[in-house]
Formats: C-alpha cells, structure tokens, sequence
C-alpha cells in the first residue's frame, strides 16, 4: 500500500454515522472500553482505525454505538477490500489510493465517490477482521475465552455482550428507491443500478435473476395453455412441447451467463480478486501465517476439517434423507385412504378430500425444509471452513439435496413406480401452488404484518412522526427493533424448487409455467416491499455471479431432459410404436435423451459466458497488467 496507516486522523470533526453497534444492557464497563479501543486503535496496534462515537439515548442502561470513518480512511480500506471503479478512460481498475486521480469523479472533497453501501461494506470488513493477540479472555468476562486469531465480534456475539450490528438507512436515498422501484404501478425493468448502489451487488443480482427469470418464463407459459385446453391427453404434441422446454431452460441459464457479466462487469464486481478472500469471522484455529498474502490469521488442519464432514455431516444428512422418504411413504398411506373415502361416499366432499393429503404434505415439506435448514446451518459452521465463498457452498449442497428429495421424491414415486399420470399432475399442482402460498406468506407478508403492527403499537406510546422529521436517535431506535434479512438463500431456493417444478414434469403439467410467471410477479414487489420496509439494512456483499446456484439451476435442466424423455417414453402412444420389442423401445428412448443431452452441451458451448465486448475489455486490461509489469 503506497500511503501508511499511521498518519490517519481519527477525530475527524464531521463524523458520519455509518453503522450501529448494540451492546447488550450488562455490559461491563471495562469491556466496553476495551472493545471501542480496539475499534479505534491503529492497524499497527491490531486495530481498525475507525471513528466510534456513542449514541445518547432517553433509555436508561442502553449501550448503542455509531461507527464511521474518516474520508481517507475509508478510501484506504477500499484499496484493501478491492473495490473496482471506473477510470476516466471508461475502463474498471481495482482502487488504489496512489492512483486515486485516475477515477471517474474523484476528488479530494467529493465525499459521495464511495456509495454508501460500500463504505458499509468496508466498515464491516475491518470491524469482522478484529482478532484477538495476547488476550486470554474477553475484559470483565473470565468465561469468554480468547485465543490468538479469534474473531473478537464473533466471540462478543456467542457470549451475548454484542447484540447486534447493522448498517443505518439513509432515509432519503430510500424514499427514492421505493417510489421508483415499487411505489408506483408500471410495467416495466427494476432500478437495478439504484439497488446495487443502495443495497450491494449481491441483492441486485437476486432482483435481476428473478426479473430475468420471470420474463424467460413467458414464452413457456404462453405455449402451455393451449396445450393445458387443447391437448391434455395428446402425448404426441408434448413431444414438441417438452422439446422446446429442454432447449429453452438451457438457453436461458446459458443467455443470463452473459447479462450477469455485463452488470457484474459495470458494476466492477467481475474484476474483483477473490482468491486472497479474508477468513470467515466463524473461523477458528491457531494464529499463524497466510503463506500468499503474508498476513496473520487463524489456521485449521483440513484434515480435521474433513473428518468432520464425511463423519458427522453425511450420516447426518443421509439420516434426514431416509426420515423424508419415511414422511414421504405416509402421505401414499394417506392418499390411498382419500382414494378410498372417495370411492365409498363419492360426493362433492369426498371429491375435495382428494386433494387434503397433497396439501398437507405440503405444508409437512415446507416445515421440514425449514428445520433441516438450521440444522445443515449448524453443522456447516461447526464444519470451520476457512472461507464464506467454501461455507456457503457446502451449506447450499446440503439443503439443495435434502429439498430436491424433499420435494421431488413423491413426484418421481408417482411417476415412474406407481405410473400414475392423473395422481401426478394433480400432486404436482398442489405442491406448486401450496409452496408458493406459504412462501409467500412466510417471507414477505407475515414479516410485513407483524412490523406494521409493531410500528402501530409505538405510535400509541409515542408522538407520532413523519419520516423525514426523525432524528438519529429516533431511527435507531426504530431499525434496532425490526427483523435482520438473512440473505438470498431462501429466494434462491424458492427459485430453484421452482425451476424444478416447471421443467422436470413439463409434459405432464404445462400450466406449472402460468403459476410460476403469476407467482414472481408478486415475488418481486412483496420482496422489494420486504428489503425497503419489513427488515434492517442488510450490509452490502460484492459479487461477481450467482455463485453455485448457477451450477445449481443447469443440474437441474440436465435431470429434466431425463425425466421427460421417460415420462414420454412412457406414454401409451409411444408404447403402441413398439408392441412386439420392449428392448428396442428402452433403447429409442435412451437414444433420444442422449442425443438431447448432446444438443444441450452444444448450445452451453456454442453460447460464450460473457458478451465479445466484456472479453475484449477483460483482454485488454490483462495485457496492460502485463505490460506494466514488464516495465516494472
């Protein structure tokens, strides 16, 4: 780093309060001090040169801290992150400070050239990358133990002194975001620049997956219904139907390869280096020495790490996958009994009793989905992985596996055991629309409900404000109450159960599409509604893609050219084509999945990852890298 970190001013005069820091109410003393010390501290000191300034409140006991950071210092912490910004040359370069001249709108008294969003982000980095040195325990709190390289925050958190920490709205910049992005009705693309600049890269990202994937989906949901009235028995014609939806669901994940590396690329997250990614706050191991960056921090043998989860995660996990298949067995039970019930009474009721275990084991899904999900979180940390990229991959393995069984496993049962195409269109719909009910309910309008009716409950006992009339303190107080948004693991999910939905049964059920283009539209702004409204500020996260939900998304469309070509194969027409050579008709079938196969991994490599025009920039900037380098 060309400037050094010791000459900084930490008691800059126009301190802006960037993020929150609540310490619980018996705190001791001695350890407050200490921990804001170590915040304000130099970096040579272990330090995170930052500004720390304590937020008086009318409650009495209340610890709450504000942190910000000088101009300077955040401009040095983005060198250190890597943050990508635009040059006057219109290239994207990663930020150094001795260069600071050569990017678009910078100036020295041009306080707006980070976004706030990624002095956040910046913040949270130094503040997650305080490890404790000689100190044996926390300050006040024998129990607390500390060892060299351990995460302070993460220690202050397990131990209950730290309740919280979570970066502050600008409340005007809000107002604005949502008035453009679901304030008015319109028909039309979402903010994603306007999100990206207030929420980070990897929320944008979401949004625009989700509103590409949305309008991808058209196309299939318009060819669906005239085959849902037209042709509902005709297996013939969803031969051409399940055909256009293999081709259809690998051109798109194949065509957003290339809209996300044109945002990711303005955006300057696709520059960005992620093989020095700094530890996981999690991680835990003996203080040593990162042979690559030549920085301390902790170290874990991956012996261990792997003892850990091929002897303890995967019996744990297979575990799981039989009690699904157990839950699974009595929902037959209980459709064989409404099948009965219907057969003996044979009315209306009885007619409605029909769809009553479909639902349920909806609701049993989503309910155990949910519970394993804390429990693969669980096992995952324990797992200690070094880095976030490793620990959220391990854990979206997990839950993608139980969910895809979970799920799917009653489906697969019914189609290809019990070779019942009625029951399966009827439990595919149900499961569709249930889960897309209780999801929607769950996320966005249960958390939206309660918050509404919280924000009610304060008005009576205090004097009612207009947003723009609150004062600092007032804000904190409200944001420190409301829910913490958990990431985009869950949307992702939701999404990717629902892309299984659609194409692996297509043939069967092509209204899953209808359902699935209604149910996003709403997605978008009950989600949009649930960012801006329902929970805090989530911290800003530079990405450069979806990460393994891609590989995620295209496993899926290679397991639905499979299943379609053998729920067609199945089909009695196809069947009446082979009367005499059952052989010959496995081996028809077999050929024309692989020769499907073969045309899918020729569209994925005919279509090139990232557009001509984003290659040639990244070319261009490996060769200047180069060429400075020779000169060097």
């Amino acid at each position: 780093m060309a400037q050094s970190w010791s000459f900084l001013d930490i008691c800059e005069s126009d301190f802006r309060p960037l993020v929150v820091i609540e310490l619980a109410k018996s705190a001791k003393a001695e350890t407050i001090e200490w921990f804001t010390k170590r915040i304000v501290d130099k970096k040579a000191k272990g330090g995170a040169q930052l500004l720390v300034k304590r937020l008086l409140t009318e409650k009495e006991g209340e610890n709450i801290y504000l942190v910000g950071a000088s101009h300077l210092r955040l401009l040095l912490g983005a060198e250190t992150v890597g943050l990508v910004k635009e040059c006057n040359d219109n290239s994207m370069r990663t930020f150094t400070y001795s260069s600071r001249k050569t990017f678009k709108d910078f100036a020295d008294d041009n306080h707006d050239f980070l976004t706030m969003a990624e002095c956040q982000y910046i913040i949270k980095h130094e503040l997650e990358n305080l490890r404790a040195k000689d100190e044996k325990m926390i300050p006040g709190y024998p129990q607390a133990k500390l060892y060299p390289g351990k995460s302070i925050v993460r220690r202050l958190l397990t131990s209950g002194i730290l309740v919280q920490i979570f970066p502050l709205h600008d409340r005007e910049e809000l107002k604005k975001l949502c008035h453009s992005w679901y304030g008015r009705v319109k028909v039309g693309y979402q903010p994603l620049d306007e999100i990206r600049c207030y929420f980070g890269e990897t929320i944008a990202l979401y949004f625009g997956f989700l509103e590409y994937f949305t309008f991808a989906l058209i196309p299939m949901a318009v060819i669906g219904i005239p085959y849902y009235v037209f042709a509902w028995e005709d297996y013939d014609k969803y031969v051409m139907f399940a055909t256009f939806n293999l081709l259809w669901s690998t051109v798109i994940l194949e065509v957003w390869k290339q809209i996300c590396a044109t945002m990711t690329y303005r955006w300057g997250t696709l520059l960005m280096k992620r093989q020095f990614e700094e530890p996981r706050p999690g991680f835990h191991g003996i203080l040593g020495i990162n042979p690559i960056t030549g920085r301390e921090e902790p170290v874990y043998s991956s012996i261990k790490r792997q003892l850990r989860i091929y002897l303890v995660s995967l019996p744990f996990v297979c575990l799981c996958l039989y009690f699904s298949l157990y839950v699974m067995m009595i929902y037959f039970d209980l459709e064989e009994w409404a099948l009965d019930y219907h057969e003996e009474n044979d009315s209306n009721f009885s007619s409605l009793m029909l769809f009553v275990p479909s639902i349920i084991y909806a609701v049993v899904i989503e309910i155990m989905n949910r519970i394993y999900r804390y429990a693969a979180e669980f096992l995952t940390s324990w797992e200690n992985h070094r880095l976030e990229s490793s620990y959220q991959n391990h854990l979206i393995l997990k839950v993608l596996v139980f969910n895809f069984l979970n799920c799917f496993a009653s489906l697969f049962y019914i189609a290809f055991v019990l070779f019942d195409m009625h029951l399966l269109r009827q439990s595919l719909a149900t499961l569709l629309i249930t889960s897309q009910i209780l999801n929607q309910f769950a996320e966005s309008l249960l958390p939206y409900w309660l918050q509404k009716r919280y924000n009610r409950m304060k008005k009576r006992l205090c004097s009612p404000k207009i947003d723009k009339d609150l004062s600092l303190v007032e804000q904190v107080n409200l944001e420190k109450e409301i829910g913490t948004y958990c990431g985009t693991f869950d949307d992702y999910l939701e999404l990717f159960l629902q892309f299984g939905y659609v194409s692996l049964f297509s043939c069967v059920y092509p209204l899953a599409a209808v359902f699935a283009v209604l149910n996003n539209i709403t997605e978008i702004h009950l989600d949009a509604l649930k960012m801006c409204n329902v929970y805090k500020r989530p911290f800003s996260e530079p990405t450069a893609n979806i990460g393994v939900w891609q590989l995620a998304f295209e496993t899926m469309s290679v397991i639905s050219i499979v299943t379609n070509c053998v729920l067609i194969g199945m089909s009695p027409q196809v069947n009446a084509l082979f009367p005499d050579s059952k052989m010959e008709h496995v081996l028809t079938v077999a050929l024309v999945e692989h020769l499907l196969l073969a045309v899918k991994f020729i569209i994925a490599f005919v279509i090139p990852d990232k557009p001509r025009d984003i290659q040639i920039k990244l070319a261009k900037l490996e060769f200047e890298s180069l060429e400075a380098f020779k000169r060097q």
